[in-house]
């Protein structure tokens, strides 16, 4: 006789996205590492704790720069700068795409086209190029402005995409009987887009991190970033280009953090598309 127990049907395995984790435990490698140094470092950042340029050892485990100031105290502010920059810059993109988005979708066609013939033009222009506008424009180089430049210049990626899927919620059933039942349109907004609309902007988010950190770097390599003493990955890139043979390890070790955070924020998007989209689970 068959009994219930064997006619059940079996417990679903749950989805674990290998990327995910992976990417996880980069970005949180980076981000402890950021943390620690609001509290402690190996050396002072400024302190000339050694001779220049020297090769690691027991004392300096990433030898020293070119002034004798410890590589590995560099190298962890770095981390620290570059999740600074980029939570900033994709905060800022948010708030601005997002409501520049919305707004076109609820626009009137005219309206519409403007703005998204608007936003074609901005994205086709490289983010690093409008960074450099928005810098040169505030007659300014500080974290500052970087952080804000990077954010305008991301927004307009986050607006395009607002505005494409908040035209296809619109057009949802659920939608029409929200209004039909008296919700305002600020209540759709809150009740059915952004909820509908906020898996597929968290993964635009974590790309456009890993593109604010690498346009961050790429600013202070001209001059355009965080000045000094700001240990960003870089300025030490730009210090250590004259002495690439003699002391290979101060390009070398800036370069690894940076290619490991962006490889990070990377996987953490892919890992949760993965996630998000039941498609890509199935394969």
């Amino acid at each position: 006789m068959t009994t219930v127990d064997q006619i059940a049907p079996p417990k679903r395995r749950r989805f674990v996205s290998l990327t995910l984790w992976v990417g996880l435990a980069l970005v949180t490698l980076h981000i402890i590492t950021g943390l620690l140094t609001l509290v402690w470092t190996p050396y002072d950042p400024a302190g000339m704790t050694g001779g220049r340029l020297e090769a690691p050892s027991l004392l300096h485990w990433a030898g020293t720069d070119r002034l004798g100031r410890d590589f590995l105290t560099q190298i962890m502010i770095g981390s620290r700068i570059a999740l600074i920059v980029g939570t900033g810059a994709v905060a800022i993109g948010a708030v601005i795409g997002v409501t520049l988005g919305l707004l076109a979708a609820f626009a009137s066609k005219l309206l519409d086209d403007a703005l998204a013939a608007t936003l074609d033009i901005l994205i086709a222009f490289p983010t690093l190029l409008i960074a450099m506008l928005v810098v040169a424009a505030a007659d300014t180089a500080n974290l500052g402005s970087a952080i804000f430049a990077l954010g305008i210049a991301l927004s307009a990626i986050v607006a395009r995409l607002t505005r494409i899927l908040t035209k296809r919620v619109l057009l949802m059933d659920y939608i029409t009987a929200a209004r039909t039942s008296g919700t305002s349109w600020l209540g759709v907004v809150f009740r059915h887009i952004l909820p509908n609309i906020w898996p597929t902007l968290s993964v635009s988010f974590a790309l456009q991190f890993g593109l604010a950190v690498i346009a961050e770097a790429s600013l202070s390599y001209l001059g355009l970033g965080a000045p000094p003493p700001n240990a960003s990955w870089g300025r030490l890139l730009q210090e250590a280009q004259g002495t690439v043979y003699t002391a290979p390890i101060g390009a070398i070790a800036p370069g690894l953090a940076l290619v490991s955070l962006v490889i990070g924020i990377n996987l953490l998007a892919d890992g949760l598309r993965d996630t998000i989209d039941p498609t890509r689970r199935a394969r």
